[in-house]
């Protein structure tokens, strides 16, 4: 079930990112030959309207706009995509990211209003709470015995059994100053697994408090949250803008990896590595998918914004060095440019693929 809503997930979001260029395209008098969902061969012509004809295809994992005169040298009548102004054609293929873009923002809103976790201070009466690792300090007594960022506290014992409800991160820091070099029980889950951890408090854990007994974990109020409309619109704006910058960052060193051979590919998720995080994702809540979708909807358009042939970026770049150079450049170039970019794409997602199922089969 979660590989098929990943499969979803990613139609809407590649169709959404193909509706950009449809809209655009007929708005600027551009023809539409076809547009489809999913990708050839063709399963069905569901209708033909004006010049565009509407299919589903066979392979279910996307869509794509066929556009008049993009492919063929011969179609150059009226609405030719390549008779078409060097503007008109960027906006076309801009609109495709700018889409993406819209549709995050629009999926993180809903999220905040259904609820997805939140870092609080302060709970509320009766509301339901979890103490989560937030990061664990290598070397410490923590990450000795097994715990990472992530995991849920739920209680503590020590060795004369002497019990901690865990509820609040004051309260495991006062339990644990007060024993330090004594073991502890530690109760964690883990996804949902719970486990028993015993650790050891030590001094010199916690830079400039050297002498209070220290676990070195961070610790934070979690709790399902949801907002109200304005809370939540002005929430997503600003997870948009976070994504889009954290997108860029790793987009750039990517890029700037890529040209000394140092690309951290092994970081980046593909297809089948995100049914595992949708997978968890969907253990906190509907929201919490959304909230996943929309971070997954600003990477791709980050991603078509790479100077990559075959994608919307980089044919975005080769028209800025058309109307620098002020002359079309010729077809077979672009073509074999075209292809050699496809190439490059599909080495990347096997390579990506690898390590997806490297971490899954870890």
């Amino acid at each position: 079930m979660t590989a098929l809503f990943v499969v979803a997930t990613f139609v809407v979001l590649i169709v959404v990112h193909e509706l950009g260029h449809f809209f655009v395209a007929k708005l600027l008098h551009v023809r539409v030959k076809e547009f489809g969902i999913g990708y050839p061969p063709r399963a069905l012509l569901v209708g033909k309207w004006g010049d565009t004809e509407y299919t589903i295809n066979w392979l279910p994992f996307g869509g794509f706009v066929r556009l008049y005169g993009e492919e063929e040298t011969t179609e150059r009548g009226p609405g030719s995509f390549q008779r078409a102004s060097r503007g008109v054609r960027a906006a076309i293929l801009a609109a495709g990211v700018i889409m993406n873009v819209v549709l995050a923002f629009f999926l993180f809103a809903f999220a905040l209003y259904s609820g997805v976790p939140m870092v609080i201070d302060n709970p509320r009466p009766g509301e339901v709470i979890q103490l989560i690792v937030s990061d664990v300090v290598p070397g410490s007594p923590a990450a000795v015995g097994g715990i990472a960022a992530g995991d849920e506290i739920l209680g503590m014992a020590d060795a004369h059994g002497v019990l901690l409800a865990a509820r609040t991160p004051e309260q495991v820091r006062t339990f644990v100053s007060t024993r330090g070099g004594q073991e502890i029980t530690v109760t964690v889950k883990r996804g949902e697994k719970q486990q028993l951890v015993v650790v050891r408090p030590a001094n010199a854990v916690v830079p400039n408090e050297a002498d209070r007994p220290a676990l070195g974990v961070g610790l934070a109020l979690v709790s399902l949250r949801a907002l109200s409309w304005p809370e939540a619109f002005a929430k997503a704006s600003e997870l948009t803008y976070a994504s889009a910058a954290t997108a860029l960052r790793g987009a750039w060193k990517l890029l700037t990896g890529s040209l000394t051979l140092s690309a951290p590919i092994q970081n980046v998720v593909g297809p089948v590595g995100l049914v595992s995080l949708i997978g968890e994702a969907s253990q906190h809540g509907f929201g919490n998918v959304l909230q996943l979708a929309g971070f997954i909807s600003v990477n791709l358009a980050i991603i078509n914004l790479i100077p990559i042939p075959a994608l919307d970026g980089g044919q975005l770049v080769l028209l800025g060095i058309e109307t620098l150079m002020r002359r079309s450049a010729p077809r077979i170039a672009v073509q074999l440019i075209n292809t050699f970019g496809l190439a490059l794409i599909m080495l990347l997602m096997a390579i990506v693929t690898y390590h997806d199922i490297s971490r899954l089969l870890a």
